[in-house]
This record gives structure tokens, C-alpha cells and sequence, in this order.
């Protein structure tokens, strides 16, 4: 599963190319279909970590360049807002044809006022996210003011957006004074949620407030406060990505897992060659991601291999000392097991050869809350000694790796 790169045809037959990334070893619940902002990709940071927070909640989700950018075929002067809500419906059809119909769709900036329209498109769609999304397609064109009275005069204009150049079009233009963005979120009659920062000078805040009135019920805004228009933060996109997996749980079907792509192990791991260290997990029947620190080159978006471990012997350890103490009437209120590993100097080890050898090392200590006398205490902290993973960090482990083909 993971990431996969798929190509689909718009309505003018132009390729479309995406990517759907997927949860680590299960089927999703439900897919979702995420469209970009004005200009932007599939790619944009932002994109790729709401992505991942969607699919760390078991979402599958379809990302895409819009007609014209990224790797897309077609000539992006000759697209329209119109073109970019038809891709989207194309895309929501292409989930339907061959892996699932999308519950859930997601845009950014101008592509949040595009997933309004397509959401009235799309039949299967139960809930719809936009981020920092105009209230109008039309507010595009303060973007574009440095080329309006060219394109007014000539019928278009080379444009630089965020560094790049653009030839847009009066067609383009022309099109969007068509759309009324109010009146379709009037009719739209699906749960809306609206993100939107108070500090976003791109699209001003007042855009989420006039979309906010002219929604029904259910509709909820969360304030992204602080974050710029492109979330360029990645804490600001990780949240954005939770909040919304959050919120579309309660309107979408959460479908049980019929365990037919689960492997046989307890814990699987899966790294897309693009992610660096960043890593999706499924840990029993609950999804993780694990990472490495900044310093070392990875992302910090989840713990550390070795924090992982450690985390599985402060864990046992708890478990193992409430088990023991409930058995026995005694009174623990509340075990802390606070655990760090580390390579420490060897200390009478007779295997060691050198003074400079090293061991791996786990440093634990625990924190008993409770009406305990010394003695209890002393024989707790053998107890501790005893958990099943303290146990197999001291026995003679081994790992039988093998080879699965490819399906």
C-alpha cells in the first residue's frame, strides 16, 4: 500500500497525474480527494502533511495537479475555475471507478472554493474542509491586479505568482465573475468545516465569515491562529490535518476493516521513498507514525525507533506493576515509568574487551503513587524487573527476516 502514483483523464482527456497515498497495511475507511491552492501542487508541504495526518486516521487520499501544473498535461493559460472544479469531480469518479466513491474533499485557498462547487457535483460526498478559502473565485483577481488592465486591453498577461510566471487569460477571468460562491454554499446542505488564520493577509479572515453565514447547519470553524495562507509551518499543517480527520469521523461511515490486506504481524511499518524517515505504522489495530529528530535528518513527526522500544518497556512496566499491585489489595493510585536509552560505557562486563566498549542501556525510573510502605516498594520495584519486555530485552533475541514478493 503507501504511496502510489495514478494517472486519470479530465473531461477534455488531458492526463491528470496525483498521488493516493494510502494507511500503512489496511484499507482505508473512507478517501478523500484534496485539491491545491491557486498555482500551487500536489506537492506543497502543506498538502503532504494534511496528507499523511489524514491517512495516520485511516483515509485514503487522492492529491493532484490540477490541469496545467505539476506534472499534469494541458496549457495552464487556457484553464479556468470552471476546469478546476470538473478535475475535481473527474478525480472523485476516478476513486469511485476503481477503488472507492470519496466521502470527504479538502481544498486549500482558491481550491477551497472549488471543493464547494464540486461537492454538489459529487453524490458520495458526506463532508467538505476548506482552508483559508475565499468567499468568492472573483477574490483571485487581487492577485493578479498588476496584469488586469494588460489582460482587459490585450486578453491576457504574464503574471508572477510566488516566483513563477503565469499567462493568464480574460477568459479566465470571465468565469470566475460567473461563480456565486454564497448561493452554493447555501444550497450545498453537507457538514462544512472552515479553517481559516486570523493572520492570513492573503485571504483576509472576513472570506471565512461570510462563507461561515451563508452555510446550514452542521458547519463549524476552527481558528488556524498564527499560520500563514500556505501553512508553511509544518505544525500548523500537522494540526490542520488532525482537526479535520477529527471532525469528518463523526459524518462519514467508518467502515470496520475486513483484514483482507493486513498482514499476520502485529506491527507493520511502511516508508515512502520521497519521505525520508518518516514512517506510517500499523501497531496492532492502531496507526502511528514514527520519525527520526531534526538534528539527524528526519522530520520529528513521530518518535524514534528507540523511543518506540522504550516506550513498549515503560508501558509494560506500568502494566506489569498494576496487574501485581491490584492482585495483591495493595493501594498504587498511579505508576510513571519514565524510560531514556542511550549507549553507556560498559560496567563489569566481561565481554568487553576494551575500556571504551559500550552496551546499549535503558535508564528507567519509576514514580509509585500510593499509600505504600518501604517494604511493598522494595518488592514493586523487583516486580518491575519481571514485565514481559524487560524479559526479552535480556534474553537471547533473534529476528527471522524474510522476503515478501510483491503482489
Amino acid at each position: 500500500m503507501g504511496l502510489q502514483k495514478l494517472t486519470f483523464k479530465n473531461k477534455e482527456g488531458q492526463t491528470l497525474v496525483g498521488r493516493l497515498e494510502l494507511p500503512a497495511d489496511r484499507y482505508p475507511h473512507n478517501f478523500a480527494v484534496f485539491a491545491h491552492c491557486f498555482t500551487c501542487n500536489k506537492n506543497l508541504l502543506a498538502v503532504k502533511n494534511i496528507g499523511k495526518a489524514l491517512t495516520a486516521h485511516g483515509f485514503g487520499v487522492l492529491r493532484f495537479d490540477f490541469t496545467g501544473l505539476g506534472e499534469s498535461e494541458g496549457d495552464f493559460a487556457d484553464t479556468n475555475f470552471s476546469g478546476n472544479v470538473a478535475d475535481l469531480v473527474a478525480a472523485a469518479n476516478y476513486l469511485k471507478e476503481n477503488y472507492q466513491a470519496p466521502t470527504l474533499i479538502v481544498g486549500h485557498s482558491l481550491g477551497g472554493a472549488a471543493v464547494i462547487y464540486a461537492a454538489s457535483e459529487i453524490p458520495s460526498i458526506r463532508a467538505v474542509a476548506t482552508i483559508g478559502a475565499p468567499s468568492n473565485p472573483v477574490h483571485v483577481k487581487h492577485l493578479l491586479k498588476s496584469g488586469l488592465d494588460e489582460i482587459s486591453t490585450t486578453g491576457k498577461a504574464v503574471i508572477n505568482l510566488s516566483g513563477r510566471d503565469f499567462t493568464i487569460k480574460k477568459q479566465f477571468l470571465d468565469d470566475l465573475e460567473t461563480k456565486s460562491l454564497p448561493e452554493t454554499v447555501k444550497n450545498l446542505r453537507k457538514p462544512l468545516l472552515i479553517l481559516h488564520s486570523p493572520q492570513d493577509t492573503t485571504v483576509g479572515i472576513k472570506n471565512a465569515e461570510e462563507i461561515y453565514i451563508a452555510a446550514h447547519h452542521p458547519k463549524s470553524f476552527v481558528s488556524l491562529d498564527n499560520a500563514d495562507h500556505l501553512l508553511s509551518k509544518k505544525e500548523d499543517s500537522q494540526y490542520t490535518g488532525k482537526v479535520i480527520a477529527g471532525w469528518a469521523q463523526r459524518y462519514v461511515d467508518m467502515i470496520p476493516e475486513t483484514g483482507g490486506l493486513r498482514s499476520k504481524h502485529q506491527v507493520v511499518a511502511s516508508l515512502n521513498k520521497e519521505d525520508g524517515f518518516t514512517t506510517a505504522m500499523r501497531i496492532g489495530n492502531h496507526y502511528y507514525t514514527a520519525d527520526e529528530p531534526l538534528e539527524v535528518g528526519g522530520n520529528d513527526f513521530g518518535p524514534s525507533p528507540y523511543e518506540l522500544v522504550s516506550a513498549g518497556l515503560s508501558a509494560c512496566t506500568a502494566m506489569t506493576i498494576q496487574m501485581y499491585t491490584k492482585r495483591k489489595g495493595w493501594e498504587v493510585d498511579n505508576v510513571e515509568v519514565h524510560t531514556t536509552f542511550g549507549r553507556t560505557h560498559a560496567v563489569d562486563c566481561e565481554a568487553c574487551e576494551t575500556d571504551s566498549a559500550k552496551i546499549d542501556t535503558f535508564h528507567r525510573e519509576i514514580k509509585l503513587t500510593g499509600n505504600l510502605d518501604e517494604k511493598q516498594r522494595a518488592r514493586i520495584m523487583q516486580i518491575a524487573d519481571k514485565c514481559p519486555v524487560h524479559k526479552t530485552l535480556h534474553n537471547e533475541v533473534q529476528v527471522i527476516t524474510k522476503l515478501i514478493a510483491n503482489e
